[in-house]
């Protein structure tokens, strides 16, 4: 008879590595191995392919779906503006629902009866993918070894690895958690772990020290954009995900795109974070500068707070929500006239917005000078001034014949 299946979420890291033999000796299945490109530095996947075979894997595949996660996904986050808490571009939380969209699809293949993933106990990823696993296919069970094996040590970890065969690191490992894509990279742990203490340089990679030699002077960039997605950079034209690349690289030499924040997970825990997101700062600034010039006054109010919801939304795992794709029909239909041109100035870890201009711009020149080419009506300030006063006007009457006048 044969076995039940178990499809792993593997990034050849030694928690998940470790737990393909966990979970073949704790639940007696044979385990496919997925290794999913969402635009990952460092790794040579093809090594993480060959690493899960060699630790008993029954199959092991890499899925590149970084396109697919530049136009699906990223896409979506930039027409919202996606800023968890206002500060955190969605890095990791981006990431989990095409790694699960990606999993499933996998589990289906093989007709898998499980899904794995090497989340711990009090992360955030635990939920984006035990809650977008259950919205594709909630017949599908969960299997998560971190969460439940007696390894409580990384110590604990290497030793069972080491008792069964398992390559582990013959370094010393990094202090740092890091997680990282194309949209940039999210690193915890080690002294980072002291809210007090500031960010040691070795954790950065994509972003020079702002305060070096490599940015003495200001450098300008020109984003060209189409119904709200990046099409070209100074005047020429490449792919989103090419845009990307470079704004990464650009901004990231001039030191923009560090963020420090204590950010409250969705268990309850407050965390201290550190982002390196160059190119999706400078992206986001821009793409604000361009819906500031072309969106209706309402509309850009009510988006900020639609923004906000939409952030927490994929923050806490719920992609695959009604709410959420119901909120992604709305941002779509603001993003119809956000086309035109932003310039951009980076200097010494800060990116300006310099100039915008769109064919579809509300900006009015004759309306907002304050020279003779002025045609604003100002005579008629004065009525809309009372009418749009006339309930403070009535409130504060009534307020001084009870004998409150001037208290709130």
């Amino acid at each position: 008879m044969a076995k039940d299946v178990c499809v792993l979420a593997y990034s050849g890291g030694l928690d998940t590595s470790v737990a393909i033999q966990w979970i073949k000796e704790h639940h007696d299945v044979d385990v496919v191995a997925i290794a999913v490109d969402v635009g990952q530095e460092r790794q040579d996947l093809e090594f993480v392919r060959q690493k899960a075979l060699d630790i008993g894997a029954s199959e092991s595949i890499v899925v590149d779906v970084r396109e697919e996660y530049v136009e699906e996904f990223l896409a979506k986050a930039l027409k919202a503006n996606a800023l968890y808490e206002n500060k955190y571009p969605l890095v990791s939380a981006l990431s989990r629902p095409i790694i699960v969209k990606y999993l499933v699809d996998e589990a289906h293949r093989c007709r898998a009866r499980y899904i794995a993933h090497g989340c711990t106990g009090k992360g955030n990823d635990q939920v984006r993918f035990e809650v977008g696993i259950a919205a594709l296919d909630p017949e599908i069970e969960v299997i998560a070894p971190v969460r439940e094996w007696d390894l409580k040590t990384r110590e604990q970890e290497m030793e069972y690895a080491a008792e069964r065969g398992i390559p582990v690191p013959t370094t010393k490992a990094s202090p740092y958690s890091i997680d990282d894509n194309l949209w940039g990279r999210a690193i915890e742990c080690g002294v980072l772990e002291d809210p007090w203490v500031e960010p040691p340089s070795d954790i950065y990679t994509l972003t020079a020290d702002s305060r070096g030699d490599s940015c003495d002077e200001p450098e300008y960039a020109v984003i060209t954009f189409e119904q709200g997605i990046p099409i070209a950079l100074d005047a020429e034209v490449v792919s989103f995900h090419e845009i990307i690349n470079r704004m990464n690289e650009l901004a990231g030499r001039h030191g923009f795109g560090r963020i420090d924040m204590i950010e409250n997970r969705l268990i309850g825990v407050k965390s201290r974070e550190i982002y390196e997101v160059p190119g999706a700062l400078t992206l986001i600034t821009a793409h604000k500068a361009l819906e500031d010039l072309c969106l209706e006054r309402e509309v850009l109010h009510y988006k900020l707070g639609v923004e906000q919801k939409w952030a927490e939304l994929v923050y806490n795992g719920m992609w695959f929500s009604p709410l959420k794709e119901a909120l992604d029909g709305f941002i779509e239909t603001t993003q119809q006239l956000v086309s035109g041109d932003v310039r951009l100035r980076f200097y010494k870890g800060s990116c300006v917005t310099v100039g915008r201009r769109s064919a579809y711009s509300l900006y009015d020149y004759n309306l907002a000078t304050y020279d003779e080419a002025d045609t604003f009506d100002h005579e008629a300030a004065k009525g809309f001034i009372d009418l749009h006063g006339l309930p403070v006007r009535v409130w504060a009457r009534m307020r001084r014949k009870v004998g409150k006048e001037g208290e709130v």
